[in-house]
């Protein structure tokens, strides 16, 4: 296996996967290795559109969005490690198992997303997720996804 690790951009990133702002929430990917696993960074800011109702006076990132975020990041990884796919295919999300949220995500968090492939078959795929921030685990959760 190649362990080569790979960083992706902003134009890289929306090269491989078909979410645009204000529904990007990756902001680039790191030590993706093909076909294995990536880390995808998220820098969580006030202006974030979601933080106008969730909640005004105590601005938390929603969990979904959290998981969503793994999923795009899982999202490049695919479309990276498998070039026939680029701009032909979508990566739908399928399924959440095991979704944890350990500690609320603020405005001036940096989220770190590590995926990594469980297994895969065909078009269908499984992946572990875990969101860091300064070391800290914020969330976990495994997740399912197909090619459109």
């Amino acid at each position: 296996m190649n362990n080569k690790k790979i960083n992706l951009n902003y134009e890289d990133i929306i090269g491989l996967i078909p979410h645009r702002y204000p529904f990007l929430l990756v902001d680039r990917v790191q030590d993706l290795i093909v076909n294995d696993q990536a880390i995808g960074v998220k820098s969580v800011t006030i202006n974030e559109d979601y933080f106008k109702g969730h909640f005004p006076d105590y601005p938390v990132m929603p969990g979904v969005l959290i998981v969503e975020a793994m999923a795009q990041t899982a999202g490049c990884l695919v479309s990276y490690s498998n070039k026939n796919l680029q701009g032909t295919k979508v990566v739908y999300l399928t399924g959440i198992e095991n979704a944890k949220f350990k500690k609320q995500v603020i405005p001036g968090t940096t989220l770190f997303m590590e995926v990594k492939i469980l297994n895969f078959k065909r078009n269908f795929f499984k992946f572990s997720g875990k969101a860091f921030s300064n070391n800290d685990l914020m969330a976990t959760a495994n997740f399912s996804a197909m090619l459109g």
